[in-house]
C-alpha cells in the first residue's frame, strides 16, 4: 500500500473524479436522472461521495456505500436518508454531532472527534457492491485513514464494513482476524493499531423491524466516547 501523496481537499478532489467501476457509474448517474418524486425539483450529485468530519478525529466510521436518494442526491454520506436520521440524531446525543439531523450538504451539520466514510463511494443497485468494486475503492478509505493521524479507533457499520475493517487493520494470521461480526463486537487496540467496535448498519431495514434500537444504537456511541482520550 502506497502512502498517501495528497491532502485531505486533494483526495476529497479525486475520490469525486473516479470513474473506476463501469457498473457503478452508469447507476449512480440512472439514479441521478430518474429521481424518487419527493426530490423532482433537486439536482442529484449523482458522483462518487467522499468521507467528511474532524480532520482531527479519533473516531472513523465507516459504513457501506451511499444510498441512492441520500447520500447519492446531496454529497454528503449518511445525509438526506433514513439511515442518516438514525445516525446523527445517536451522534447528536452522544456529543459527536453539533445537531440531530442532516438533510443538505450546506445544513451546517458538523462532527467532532469523528470522521465519515464508506467501504464504497457510489451507490450500488441494490446496495450490493461487486467484491472487484470494494477493491476499486480501498485505496480511498486507506487514504483517509493516513491522513487522519489522530485515529483511536473504527466503528464498522455492518458486516461488510466491519470485515473490510478488519482485513485492513489486522493482521490477517492474528486469531482476532477470526471474529465474527456481532452487535457489539469488540476488538481492543494495540500499540500498532486502533480498535474496532461493530455494529448492525442503521438501515432502514434494521431500525424498522427493531434488529437495531435506538437504546442498542447508543451503546455503541456511549462506548466508542468512553474510550477515546480526551
Amino acid at each position: 500500500f502506497m502512502p498517501c501523496e495528497q491532502n485531505l481537499t486533494q483526495l476529497i478532489h479525486e475520490i469525486t473524479q473516479c470513474r473506476a467501476c463501469p457498473r457503478l457509474v452508469a447507476w449512480r448517474e440512472k439514479v441521478g436522472e430518474d429521481k424518487r418524486r419527493a426530490f423532482l425539483d433537486q439536482t442529484y450529485w449523482a458522483k462518487p461521495v467522499p468521507g467528511f468530519g474532524d480532520p482531527n478525529a479519533k473516531i472513523l466510521v465507516v459504513g457501506l456505500a451511499p444510498g441512492a436518494h441520500g447520500s447519492n442526491r446531496t454529497g454528503r454520506m449518511f445525509t438526506g436518508d433514513a439511515s442518516g436520521e438514525f445516525l446523527f440524531a445517536a451522534l447528536h446525543r452522544a456529543g459527536f454531532a453539533n445537531q440531530p439531523q442532516s438533510q443538505r450538504i450546506d445544513d451546517g451539520l458538523a462532527l467532532n472527534q469523528m470522521f465519515i466514510t464508506a467501504v464504497c463511494r457510489c451507490v450500488p443497485p441494490d446496495n450490493k457492491p461487486l467484491p472487484a468494486e470494494i477493491t476499486n475503492c480501498l485505496r480511498f478509505l486507506r487514504c483517509e485513514r493516513d491522513l487522519l493521524p489522530s485515529i483511536e479507533g473504527v466503528v464498522a457499520l455492518g458486516k461488510i464494513a466491519f470485515d473490510v475493517v478488519k482485513k485492513e487493520i489486522l493482521d490477517t494470521k492474528s486469531e482476532e482476524s477470526l471474529i465474527p461480526f456481532a452487535q457489539g463486537v469488540f476488538i481492543d487496540r494495540t500499540e500498532k493499531r486502533p480498535w474496532i467496535l461493530g455494529s448492525y448498519h442503521p438501515s432502514r431495514q434494521n431500525t424498522q423491524t427493531g434488529r437495531l434500537t435506538v437504546e442498542m444504537f447508543d451503546s455503541i456511541w456511549l462506548r466508542a466516547r468512553g474510550m477515546i482520550t480526551n
